[in-house]
């Protein structure tokens, strides 16, 4: 490791993993590896550190859930963040009286978290059952599904800018559209949530609804980063298409390129298996698109996030 590099953290609370093996943390367990994970301990030194690596041009990227992002065969340089110490994992209810907002770090499991508002009967979450991700990554992107998107619910996201400096965003100064937000900083402390008390039996069954829903029209047994694609719009109606619609009226269902394959079960999906290399992921994804767009006109765009070495995350 360069003295250049090492002088970005030697000084600071932080645990650092050299070329380590970040594809194999992600949903799909594929793929390369990162010059550098990093483990903050505390909020003052991760902000110092995205100061320096701003100011040394550094790549900074935020590891979460992993549960939908491909990391590129050749891996990524720069500094690739883990916030999984307490700092970033913690949830906070209020203190006293009924509970109106939850507030969790943004490196915490958001499934742990719904499964815990459920049980205290705490309605608002409940249309995020059954999808994986940390709450900064379901944040940044909205993620969300058929029943809803987790920005329905957010009350306030607290950020920290490339100055290095925390900034809290109240629901006011937030929008939340199809998979983004309009949040410009890097990194994610943590989002509170407007939470409603409500019966936890009813909430429980809502909850299991959506659970079955999802096992009854995804492929979840098998290896994947959830949708592979936006649903596009209708250049006509400006209204969403499906994009797993698109995909199998083109006749893509079972397309494979080496271990990648289109699932048989949902278009928009693409499963891999063991010894599957990143590239072929790239490839069947270049092909579905391709064919998509002779079959109809219409190109699509990734929903997976793809890192690669030389690259700046937005």
């Amino acid at each position: 490791m360069g003295s250049g590099v090492s002088s970005l953290f030697a000084d600071l609370d932080v645990e650092v993993e050299t070329d380590a093996p970040i594809g194999q943390q992600t949903w799909y367990g594929i793929g390369g590896r990162a010059d550098l994970l990093v483990h903050p301990r505390s909020v003052g030194d991760l902000a110092t550190l995205v100061r320096r690596c701003v100011r040394s041009d550094t790549p900074l990227r935020v590891l979460g859930a992993g549960a939908n992002l491909l990391v590129a065969d050749e891996g990524v340089d720069g500094v690739v963040l883990r916030l999984d110490a307490p700092p970033f994992t913690e949830v906070l209810y209020n203190a006293r009286g009924a509970v109106e907002t939850m507030r969790a770090g943004a490196g915490a499991d958001l499934a742990r978290v719904v499964m815990d508002a459920t049980r205290r009967g705490l309605e608002g979450l409940s249309q995020m059952a059954g999808i994986p991700a940390s709450v900064g990554g379901a944040v940044h992107m909205n993620a969300g599904g058929a029943y809803g998107a987790i920005g329905d619910s957010v009350h306030s996201v607290a950020c920290l800018t490339r100055a290095g400096e925390v900034v809290v965003y109240p629901r006011e100064e937030l929008r939340f559209g199809y998979r983004e937000t309009n949040l410009p900083d890097p990194v994610i402390l943590w989002a509170a949530f407007s939470l409603e008390e409500t019966d936890p039996l009813r909430l429980r069954e809502r909850v299991k609804e959506i659970f079955a829903y999802k096992k009854s029209t995804q492929p979840l047994a098998e290896h994947s980063a959830g949708c592979a694609f936006r649903n596009p719009l209708d250049p006509v109606s400006e209204r969403r298409l499906s994009a797993g619609k698109l995909i199998d009226e083109a006749g893509l269902k079972g397309l494979a390129v080496g271990g990648a394959t289109v699932s048989t079960r949902h278009g928009n999906f693409v499963t891999v298996r063991p010894g599957t290399r990143a590239d072929d992921v790239l490839r069947l994804l270049d092909l579905v698109r391709e064919r998509v767009f002779a079959h109809c006109g219409i190109e699509l765009e990734p929903e997976i996030a793809i890192w690669r070495r030389g690259e700046r995350t937005p």
